[in-house]
């Protein structure tokens, strides 16, 4: 079975170097460049996930879905919308519901930051932007319960602006557990790839 690992805003696929390093060899391990997944076009949340929607359908046989932050919403998502295709569930740091107002406080601190601050996301300083401020009204709270696949929501015990919905989460997914990693913030992958690997492992197994 493949597995996908999704990273977050403002990072990149190198984010789950470490992370892969702790997990069995030669496990199928993708991690696509969210930015790369865009063609020419605006760079919009919709347009996004429709791109990774047709990478996952373009696989064969389940999926395994990891997804931090952004990469957990699109992976959320997906799980709602073809659930027949993805076999577990991995929620890292992830909103099922848009906090508007740290967005929008985001999108200032982006506007603020020189252009050469977004080149190793891969996207350009606009299209952050723009991105973000199209993600203002997302909302999956409707399709929750269609993910009855194993789900693992995972927070850092340093983050508290995720640990509400992480919570949340876990009550409203059918097949859901919870865990508080340790000694992490919200970029766990990055953090505490040792630890996440372990979990992962568990998990799975």
């Amino acid at each position: 079975m493949t597995h996908l690992f999704l990273h977050g805003l403002g990072q990149t696929a190198a984010s789950w170097d470490r992370v892969l390093k702790a997990l069995p060899v030669g496990m199928d391990a993708v991690c696509p460049e969210l930015s790369r997944l865009l063609e020419d076009g605006p760079c919009r949340y919709d347009r996004l996930y429709s791109a990774l929607a047709s990478r996952c359908d373009g696989i064969p046989g389940p999926v395994g879905l990891c997804g931090l932050s952004l990469g957990g919403i699109l992976s959320m998502q997906y799980a709602m919308e073809r659930p027949e295709k993805v076999r577990s569930l991995v929620l890292i740091g992830t909103q099922y519901t848009m906090p508007r107002r740290l967005l929008r406080v985001q999108n200032a601190v982006f506007h603020l930051m020189p252009k050469r601050s977004f080149a190793r996301t891969g996207f350009q300083k606009q299209d952050l932007i723009h991105l973000c401020r199209s993600m203002l009204d997302l909302d999956l709270r409707e399709g929750l319960e269609k993910i009855t696949c194993p789900t693992l929501v995972i927070c850092g015990e340093g983050d508290k602006a995720n640990r509400p919905a992480a919570t949340e989460l876990k009550k409203r997914l059918p097949a859901a557990e919870l865990c508080i990693l340790k000694n992490a913030g919200h970029e766990v992958n990055v953090e505490a790839p040792e630890a996440l690997g372990a979990v992962l492992n568990g998990f799975w197994k």
